[in-house]
């Protein structure tokens, strides 16, 4: 098995190649939590790339064999648990973070769910269902970097908040790509919502249809910012550096969705992104956030949140909608 330095140093690509923002709000930890956040990043990027057959995000590969490939990601992940080389870095990273901070198979077992509905060409029917699915795929991911970070199982109310800041990410990234889900024949959009704006399944894209989407993202983004201030609650109970970066974070993600919503119709004539000058500002805004109270108006509509954790595993484990 490689060295830990040589798995932080393999995590630390791939974050840089897969995500810009959060690679950005990550050289905000201290030197411990930001290695380890680097190395459960790598696990989950690793597990989507295989699952999708891409590589670091991107345009999907060939989706035939998906159920095989996720094969590979549960096989790979017991043997990191189970303390052996997988053959694989980004696996061995998350048996090593696990061994330092105390992660569990059933934690990561949530976050591949989230996969498998994505092997399973699965749609949302209602808006539970995306809820679920913005769990499994990162509601999960954000109570296991809660763990990395030292916050207790014990906490449930923190981890409650990181599950919230994992929603609003996976909400403001479907808002931004719904065209390049479309191409992919995948739509995260609940049908019940395509239905009452009298928008045919597969055909949400079209021009005849740019208004019903915009106000249905819209909608889809107002319930990530609810998330978002919900999360910023948690983020108070965190150490100083750590605040910080999650400040920071919720910030730039934040930005996405709020720019999808700003730019109406013309959201995806081409796709949205926070610039560095504008990351930058959002880092040093994190930094006075982080010493100040949270604002009423964001403890407010963080009142709004309507599907909480144990919510959202309760339906999962139902297998409901």
């Amino acid at each position: 098995m490689e060295s830990r330095e040589a798995l932080v140093s393999n995590a630390r690509r791939s974050i840089l190649k897969g995500s810009k923002s959060f690679a950005a709000a990550s050289h905000l930890f201290d030197r411990q939590t930001r290695e380890r956040v680097w190395l459960l990043y790598a696990w989950c990027r690793r597990c989507d790339d295989i699952v999708d057959a891409q590589d670091h995000g991107g345009t999907l590969g060939d989706q035939s064999g998906a159920t095989e490939r996720l094969a590979v990601v549960r096989e790979r992940t017991a043997l990191a648990f189970a303390g052996r080389e997988t053959g694989d870095p980004a696996f061995d990273a998350l048996g090593l973070v696990a061994r330092e901070t105390g992660l569990t198979i059933e934690m990561a077992g949530a976050v591949i769910e989230g996969f498998a509905l994505d092997a399973a060409d699965w749609q949302p029917h209602t808006e539970a269902d995306l809820m679920r699915y913005c769990w499994h795929v990162a509601g999960a991911v954000g109570v296991m970097m809660a763990v990395v970070m030292g916050v207790s199982p014990n906490e449930e109310d923190t981890l409650d908040r990181a599950c919230d800041l994992g929603l609003a990410f996976q909400l403001s990234n479907i808002a931004r790509d719904i065209e390049e889900d479309d191409a992919a024949d995948r739509c995260y959009i609940p049908m019940e919502w395509l239905a009452d704006e009298d928008i045919p399944p597969g055909e949400q894209l079209k021009p005849n249809h740019r208004a019903a989407l915009t106000r249905l993202v819209r909608r889809m983004c107002h319930t990530a910012h609810v998330h978002e201030c919900s999360a910023r609650i948690g983020a108070t109970r965190l150490k100083g550096r750590q605040r910080w970066a999650i400040l920071a974070a919720a910030g730039i993600y934040g930005e996405i969705a709020r720019e999808v919503a700003r730019r109406g119709d013309h959201a995806w004539d081409h796709r949205t992104v926070v610039s560095n000058a504008r990351k930058l500002g959002f880092i040093a805004n994190a930094a006075w956030s982080a010493l100040r109270p949270v604002p009423r108006s964001c403890i407010a509509l963080a009142s709004e949140r309507r599907f909480t954790r144990a919510h959202l595993i309760a339906v999962a484990r139902s297998g409901s909608r």
